[in-house]
């Protein structure tokens, strides 16, 4: 192991202990958690509408840290969209808009968020309430500079059933149907033609990937000027490779439990152990932050806990290629494309293969690589150039690229 990656492993460890002892010292949640909450009880039949229609909204007060709230005005909603089949779904959210008056038309960012964790609790449009979002300060840069931010939670976190965690094609609708949402709250002001720009890291790098090669057949008429993802997670086999066996093993089996929520047909309960299931059904209703650094399924294998290698069987292979970004489909819409040289959570090699098919495939592509051996420092080393990439594209600056 490389002493770099060693010491990354130590401090997302450490990170992920301070956001427990922050959950475990913040002060009471300022509104009742998801699982108590009405708000996320989508109604039953589903209203007629189109994806990224209003099911119901809620004004709320957004906090960057608890008892420090947003300059914003914040609504949470719950609006249509698709899952990975097609099939129609009630997903929520936040919308955040800069009280401050902006000249012009308000651009809009959709944030797409990293791993939270499966429980409902983890859910952004719930953590922003109580000020323990570990993406609040991210959300708040881009709110700085005049932009309106909406924030989708994905299927199923915060609203009934397993959250389906890394399945690429729901969580890329998710984030393109709530920036229609956001254009649909009449309260936001935000116009439908506003120029627009998306945004995410790891599991929101995958997302914001998604929404970039989705767009162009899913919600063409969204005018997206730039994509910035970085610590994509692009191919869930390579990337899986990487954590079994390793101190980020739970993410793995996170991401097997929403392929199984996304996928009824697929095999997966029945061929777990009597120990497998016991760490998936505690896994269900943790935090990212308490699952790492409690060390639930630390330095385990796949093999440890089911009968039969599953990833490896024809039908989960079909669903994870059809999760699997690139495979010659191109962004329609320049892309920002951050990676860290050793992270040790996201396979880089991967990553690079995205680059490598989505320029083949005549992406306006920029490439950037950084230095440093953990996975959550690169989100932070690369806030201002996100920020200052996404604003050239908003203010119509044309787009380099580094594929040649």
């Amino acid at each position: 192991m490389r002493p770099g990656k060693r010491r990354g492993s130590l401090l997302a460890a450490l990170v992920s202990a301070l956001l427990v002892t922050l959950t475990l010292t913040a002060p009471a949640a300022y509104s009742a958690p998801p699982q108590d909450d009405p708000f996320y009880k989508p109604p039953s039949p589903l209203p007629a509408g189109k994806p990224g229609d209003i099911i119901r909204r809620q004004p709320v007060t957004a906090y960057i840290v608890p008892g420090i709230a947003m300059d914003a005005h914040a609504w949470r909603v719950m609006y249509l969209s698709n899952d990975a089949k097609g099939q129609r779904n009630a997903v929520t959210g936040t919308v955040l808009v800069p009280k401050k008056p902006y000249t012009g038309k308000r651009p809009l960012v959709g944030y797409a968020i990293g791993t939270h964790g499966l429980g409902d609790q983890c859910a952004p449009s719930y953590g922003l309430t109580t000020g323990l979002d570990y993406e609040a300060t991210l959300i708040n840069g881009f709110l700085a500079k005049g932009w309106a931010v909406v924030v989708t939670d994905y299927e199923k976190l915060g609203t009934p059933g397993d959250h389906t965690y890394m399945v690429g094609r729901s969580q890329g609708q998710a984030v393109l149907d709530s920036m229609r949402a956001a254009t649909r709250l009449a309260d936001a002001n935000v116009a439908a033609d506003s120029p627009m720009v998306v945004s995410g890291y790891s599991q929101g790098g995958s997302s914001a990937g998604w929404a970039a090669q989705l767009q162009r057949t899913y919600a063409p008429e969204l005018s997206i000027k730039g994509v910035a993802a970085g610590g994509v997670p692009a191919d869930l086999t390579e990337v899986a490779k990487a954590l079994d066996g390793s101190l980020f093993f739970i993410l793995l089996g996170a991401a097997s439990v929403g392929l199984a929520s996304a996928y009824p047909e697929l095999p997966f309960t029945e061929h777990l152990n009597a120990a497998g299931k016991a760490l998936m059904d505690d896994a269900r209703d943790d935090c990212i932050g308490e699952a790492i650094a409690t060390g639930k399924g630390a330095f385990k294998k796949m093999s440890d806990y089911l009968d039969v290698d599953l990833m490896n069987t024809p039908a989960w292979q079909e669903k994870l290629r059809a999760n699997r970004l690139g495979g010659g489909e191109a962004p329609a819409t320049p892309v920002f494309q951050y990676h860290g040289v050793y992270d040790e959570m996201v396979a880089k090699g991967q990553a690079k293969t995205l680059r490598k098919e989505w320029c083949e495939a005549g992406a306006k592509l920029l490439w950037k690589e950084y230095l440093l051996p953990e996975h959550a420092l690169t989100a932070v080393a690369a806030t201002g150039d996100v920020q200052n990439w996404l604003a050239d594209r908003l203010a119509g600056k044309p787009a380099t690229t580094n594929c040649s």
